[in-house]
């Protein structure tokens, strides 16, 4: 099932309201205007500065930016949750910042420092508070962005490069609690080596739309891609890391390059240590998988999605979901500490707003 795209179901508010008016019910994994955005910009050889928050507007671009001529641009994605007793939570942004970092260095790009990513990222938050859904009916997403906004024409450095971050209330990404039923794909891969599969370069989504397109007309989740190597084993999914249960192993893709290193998935890892498993990462066989007692797939969108069945060439495997599984035991716990339900001992949440 594709995420469903969110219509217009909301208005702007007064400031004596607490929340916007939305169907909170209905809401989806789509875009949703909000109030406010942030934006920094910084020219070539210096460094970013503090930006500041404006009210949400489109973007002037030049139209010989380097975004525009050569796709040098990232993104990084997390949420902000609202509390029962009215706290706003991130959850690691820290690590999104460590990350972006990681995939301006690859894309030849300055980048703000991780306390600034960590500054803009609360005040895109606090800035949109009302678009906060309330307690279990949603949360906040939160896209960082960095991008060559400078014209550049067959040379560089690039004049200017902008870092802004706007933010949307969103729903489950997907909505059937079921599993996914992924279709293997065997043709198109979404990632080489040495090339920009492990950052979030805005490069790496577009060029596999065909595929993905042609499996949701056929009813299918999500795609699963193979390795460009041999075509043989598993990586990850559109947008989320993939893991496989085996017995009392877990294992998940090794990190080479090839596949996006997300905060969902360290996350898991540690969390199945805590559980009493053993975990693997390593090459993990397309064959192997599908003989896995359970598979899931995890990320900031998806939290921890069980996958239901995998159709290779025609041939369907169904793995085990419902609330028995590992990866609602995982959804739960993560869930319960991204939302402040229990006692954060690990050190992963944010508190940025103690007012309800």
């Amino acid at each position: 099932m594709a995420p469903s795209a969110q219509p217009a179901l909301l208005t702007s508010v007064s400031l004596d309201e607490k929340y916007a008016n939305v169907k909170w019910e209905e809401l989806g994994f789509g875009f949703v205007r909000t109030d406010n955005m942030y934006v920094a910009k910084c020219n070539h050889g210096e460094d970013f500065q503090e930006g500041k928050i404006v009210p949400f507007a489109d973007l002037q671009l030049n139209p010989c930016a380097a975004v525009l001529q050569y796709g040098q641009g990232l993104y990084e994605g997390l949420k902000a949750y609202r509390t029962e007793d009215g706290r706003i939570l991130l959850f690691r942004p820290d690590q999104n910042g460590h990350r972006i970092q990681a995939g301006a260095r690859r894309l030849y790009m300055p980048y703000p420092s991780v306390d600034q990513f960590v500054s803009a990222v609360k005040q895109v938050a606090l800035a949109n508070k009302k678009w906060i859904p309330p307690p279990g009916k949603g949360t906040l997403y939160i896209r960082p962005i960095l991008f060559g906004s400078g014209p550049i024409l067959g040379s560089f450095p690039v004049p200017e490069t902008t870092f802004s971050a706007f933010a949307c209330p969103v729903g489950r990404y997907h909505k059937d609690n079921t599993g996914l039923n992924l279709k293997v794909e065997d043709k198109f891969r979404r990632a080489f080596l040495s090339g920009t599969g492990g950052v979030k370069s805005i490069t790496n989504y577009s060029p596999v739309w065909i595929p993905m397109a042609e499996a949701r007309k056929q009813g299918f989740s999500d795609l699963l891609f193979l390795d460009a190597a041999t075509g043989k084993n598993v990586e990850e999914l559109f947008a989320a890391n993939v893991f496989m249960l085996k017995g009392n192993v877990v294992s998940t893709p090794a990190l080479t390059g090839t596949i996006l290193p997300g905060v969902t998935r360290i996350c898991v890892l540690e969390l199945c240590r805590d559980f009493g498993y053993q975990v693997e990462e390593r090459v993990i066989p397309l064959e192997e998988f599908l003989e896995s007692d359970e598979t899931f797939c995890t990320g900031t969108a998806s939290i921890v999605t069980s996958i239901a069945s995998v159709t290779f060439k025609d041939k369907k495997t169904g793995f085990k979901t419902g609330e028995e599984t590992l990866a609602a035991k995982l959804y739960d716990t993560l869930s319960d500490i991204q939302t402040g339900r229990v006692e954060d001992t690990k050190g992963w949440t944010v508190e940025i707003d103690r007012q309800g």
